[in-house]
C-alpha cells in the first residue's frame, strides 16, 4: 500500500498540471492609424499555454466568445439576451474594441501556427507558411522584471525586436511569434505601432478553450482574404434566402387561410395553404440568426484593419 501512494500522488500531479493553463498577460499598445497622429490604444492580450499548445487571444474577445459559448450551450440565446449588458456579469464589457478580433493557435514543439477568424458564426482558418528567422544578438538587459536577450526578425512587412528570457523555458510569444529559446517578454516593431509587454503570469483552472468547429472552412494565407470575402457573400445569400422563405411562408399562410375560409374550412386552408411552407421558412431563419448576430458583433469591433499588424 505504501508503494502505491507515490504513484497515485504522481498521477494526481500530472492530472492537475494537465488541467491547468498558464496564462501570460501582455499589456498591448496599438497605434490605430499610422497616417494620422493619434495616441496609442491599449488592451490586454493573453498567451494561454496548456501542455504543448498555446492560444493567443485578446481579453475582450475571450470574454465575448466565452459568453456566447455559454449561451449556446445552455440554449438560452434570444434577441433579448443579445442586447444584455455583459458588464453586469462582472467579467467585462461586450462592446470593448479589440485590435485582435481573431485568435492564434500554436503547436509549440513543431512550431506550427494556425490563424482562426469567424464570419457570421462560421469559422475560417489557415496555417502560417512563413517561418520566422530570428537574429539572436548578444545584448542582455532586464526587461519587465526578467533577465532578457535581444533578437530581431523581419516578418510580414515589419522589423521586430524581441526580448526573450531563458528563465521561462517556453519557446513562444504573443501573436504568431515563437521559436526563440525562451518566452518573449517584450516585443515591438520598428514603426512603434505595436508593443507587447509581459506584465503578469497566472495559473488558470478550467480556462475557456476556443471550440474548433467540425465544419470550419480551411484556407491558405495567400487566399485567406478572398476566401473570407467569398464566405461572407455565401452567408449573406443564405440569409437573404432564409428571409425570402420567411416572407414566402407568411404569404402562403395568408393565401391558404383565405382560400380555406372561402371553401368554408379554415383548418383545411391552413393545412393546404401556407402553414407548411411558412413553418419551414421560419424555422430555417430562426435557427441561425443568433450565431450570425454574435458573429457580426465580433467582426464589427475589428478596428485593426486601419493599421494592420501585417503589412505584407
Amino acid at each position: 500500500m505504501k508503494n502505491k501512494l507515490p504513484v497515485i500522488f504522481v498521477l494526481f500531479l500530472l492530472f492537475m498540471s494537465y488541467g491547468q493553463t498558464t496564462r501570460y498577460i501582455y499589456e498591448t499598445a496599438v497605434n490605430p492609424d499610422s497616417i494620422n497622429l493619434v495616441g496609442l490604444k491599449t488592451e490586454r492580450t493573453f498567451l494561454d499555454i496548456k501542455g504543448s499548445q498555446s492560444l493567443f487571444i485578446s481579453e475582450h474577445k475571450l470574454v465575448r466568445d466565452s459568453l456566447v459559448s455559454n449561451f449556446k450551450r445552455d440554449e438560452r440565446i434570444s434577441n433579448k439576451k443579445e442586447g444584455k449588458d455583459f458588464s453586469k456579469l462582472g467579467i467585462g464589457k461586450s462592446g470593448e474594441q479589440s485590435f485582435f478580433d481573431y485568435y492564434i493557435l500554436k503547436d509549440i514543439p513543431d512550431q506550427k501556427v494556425y490563424y482562426y477568424d469567424r464570419v457570421g458564426g462560421k469559422q475560417i482558418y489557415y496555417q502560417e507558411d512563413r517561418p520566422i528567422q530570428w537574429n539572436v544578438t548578444n545584448d542582455v538587459e532586464k526587461q519587465n522584471g526578467y533577465s532578457s536577450q535581444k533578437a530581431t526578425a523581419s516578418f510580414a512587412g515589419r522589423t521586430w525586436t524581441a526580448w526573450f528570457t531563458k528563465d521561462i523555458n517556453v519557446s513562444d510569444g504573443p501573436y504568431k511569434f515563437s521559436g526563440l529559446p525562451g518566452l518573449i517578454v517584450k516585443l515591438e516593431d520598428d514603426k512603434g505601432d505595436y508593443k507587447f509587454d509581459l506584465i503578469k503570469k497566472v495559473v488558470v483552472k478550467n480556462s475557456f478553450e476556443e471550440p474548433m468547429d467540425s465544419d470550419a472552412r480551411k484556407s491558405s494565407r495567400v487566399n485567406f482574404h478572398g476566401d473570407k470575402a467569398a464566405l461572407e457573400l455565401e452567408l449573406s445569400k443564405n440569409k437573404r434566402s432564409i428571409n425570402g422563405g420567411n416572407n414566402g411562408g407568411m404569404q402562403g399562410f395568408e393565401a391558404g387561410r383565405h382560400q380555406g375560409g372561402m371553401n368554408g374550412g379554415g383548418r383545411d386552408g391552413m393545412r393546404g395553404g401556407g402553414m407548411r411552407r411558412g413553418g419551414t421558412g421560419m424555422n430555417g431563419g430562426n435557427s441561425d440568426l443568433p450565431a450570425q448576430s454574435f458573429g457580426s458583433e465580433n467582426t464589427s469591433f475589428n478596428t485593426g484593419s486601419q493599421n494592420p499588424i501585417e503589412l505584407q
